[in-house]
């Protein structure tokens, strides 16, 4: 027996709002402990390259100074050494190879301490680079980060909810099949690709049957009959990418049938059930 969405049967349905996907929540969860963990890590291994160089310039400090006593010292000797010269009464020829030997001592300090100097600078150079690289990778991380944001705040732009035309909210109403191919892979709802032409004959889609009576590819806009539970329910004037509800014995969901596509005497759309 065949009953009308006015009929007292098709009022007595209970309807319900789709939950919204947790995946979504858990999506921003995942992206926030990203972000921390990436600030963290870079922040710390910032700070132990930055002790690793204040440690690095106390050691040169230290060294100057030591280099600065033995100098000292060095010139101490020298004036002892004049002065002993002078009392023991060296020849000149003894005094002219004692300084010499001054001579190149002080040129073996030099030149070890040009080594010390230039192995600092190294140091210096090595830390300052690894701080740079480490502030590089974080603010690429940041990047990839905020691409990643973007990409699904313009996923949740396509993919939107919509009041159906029973006046429930629907599920993520798809616009064409790569939103359906979305659709499909977050497995929310059961999908059901459909081409129907028009026909007085029903096609099998999913566990219902669909005809349709007639489109207008111009106006967007067809008519079409959901066989279900034994009865015809004529869903008449519809446009493109609005969702048609309608409920089945044992389901407090309503199934949806979605038609992102209208032209001469054909639809293309799918049809969303509830997971049960």
């Amino acid at each position: 027996m065949s009953t009308t969405p006015d009929s007292p049967e098709a009022q007595s349905y209970t309807y319900e709002t789709s939950p919204t996907p947790r995946w979504i929540i858990a999506v921003f969860v995942v992206l926030f402990l990203l972000v921390g963990f990436l600030l963290y890590s870079g922040h710390s291994a910032r700070t132990r390259l930055e002790s690793d160089l204040t440690a690095a310039n106390k050691r040169a400090d230290l060294l100057t100074a030591q280099m600065d006593q033995t100098n000292g010292r060095l010139a101490d000797l020298k004036g002892q050494l004049d002065v002993t010269s002078q009392k023991l009464g060296l020849t000149q020829e003894e005094l002219a190879r004692a300084r010499g030997l001054a001579q190149s001592i002080r040129k073996d300090q030099k030149e070890s301490d040009e080594k010390l100097l230039a192995q600092i600078g190294h140091v210096k150079q090595e830390s300052e680079a690894r701080i740079g690289q480490v502030s590089t990778e974080l603010g690429g991380a940041k990047t990839d980060i905020k691409a990643t944001r973007e990409d699904l705040e313009a996923t949740k732009s396509k993919l939107e909810r919509t009041i159906g035309d029973l006046g429930v909210q629907s599920g993520l109403v798809a616009r064409n099949r790569e939103d359906l191919e979305e659709l499909k892979r977050r497995g929310e709802r059961n999908y059901f690709e459909f081409d129907l032409r028009k026909s007085k004959t029903p096609s099998r889609v999913g566990p219902v049957q669909l005809t349709l009576q007639k489109t207008d590819a111009k106006k967007y806009r067809y008519t079409m009959t959901v066989y279900a539970d034994d009865k015809a329910i004529e869903k008449k004037d519809k446009t493109v990418n609005e969702p048609v509800q309608f409920f089945v014995q044992g389901s407090r969901v309503p199934f949806e049938v979605v038609v992102f596509k209208v032209e001469k005497d054909r639809a293309t759309g799918y049809l969303a059930t509830p997971k049960q």
